[in-house]
């Protein structure tokens, strides 16, 4: 089995510092600022600290921002210990064309109230959306790990909402669980790390919660 399976957020990007940024230009194209390359920078060691000497597959989000996010990081290791792919279904949620800041400010807070795993915005994607793309991502990745030369450690460098998700599907939470999750920080390393006793993962940096929307849920009634 796979000893690791690292989730990385990417470092800060323009859009995270000015929402502007997300109405006036292509997602995808998004940059990091300067805190963010720091960031991305520091990320690497950390990650550095936790392997060591241990081989890695990165998968990769293609937006600019995670691309510059790897790189980075990438630079902590010499490059025989690491192999990597863009992987298009970890990219961000779709947020449709762009839209002036004040229509973007008015679907954000739509998506609020109404919640943000079934909320699709007008042209893009609902996060429930994105949990399919996520859903068949782990397909292909489960068969990757099959093979006997698959190395040590397995790194996803994505986003916020896919990280939620992903932690959502691999634990198999609700809805409600996942609305309750907060993101990660930008450059945070959320570690699952295998499990012998149990043959299963444990999520070694739990993300923070909010307990009172896990209450709203509505539990299932078995008759």
């Amino acid at each position: 089995m796979v000893k690791r399976i690292i989730l990385i957020r990417h470092g800060e990007c323009h859009g995270n510092r000015n929402l502007e940024q997300f109405a006036t230009v292509p997602d995808y194209t998004i940059e990091l600022t300067d805190k963010g390359r720091e960031q991305a920078t520091e990320a690497g060691k950390k990650l550095k600290e936790l392997v060591k000497e241990e081989s890695m597959y990165f998968y990769i989000s293609p937006f600019w921002r995670t691309r510059s996010t790897f790189e980075l990081i990438a630079k902590a290791f010499p490059r025989e210990q690491f192999d990597y792919s863009e992987e298009p279904r970890l990219r961000e949620q779709e947020w449709g064309y762009l839209r002036t800041h004040e229509e973007l400010k008015k679907l954000l807070q739509e998506r609020k109230e109404y919640g943000s795993f079934y909320y699709r915005f007008p042209g893009g994607e609902a996060a429930s959306d994105v949990y399919d793309r996520i859903n068949d991502f782990l397909g292909s990745l489960h068969r990757d790990m099959r093979h006997p030369d698959y190395p040590q450690n397995c790194v996803l460098v994505t986003h916020s909402l896919a990280i939620r998700l992903f932690i959502m599907r691999w634990f198999h939470l609700t809805v409600e669980e996942f609305e309750a999750m907060k993101s990660p920080k930008n450059a945070d390393l959320i570690v699952l790390e295998y499990n012998s006793e149990t043959q299963s993962y444990d999520l070694k940096t739990p993300l923070e919660s909010d307990a009172a929307n896990v209450l709203r849920s509505r539990p299932i009634k078995l008759q």
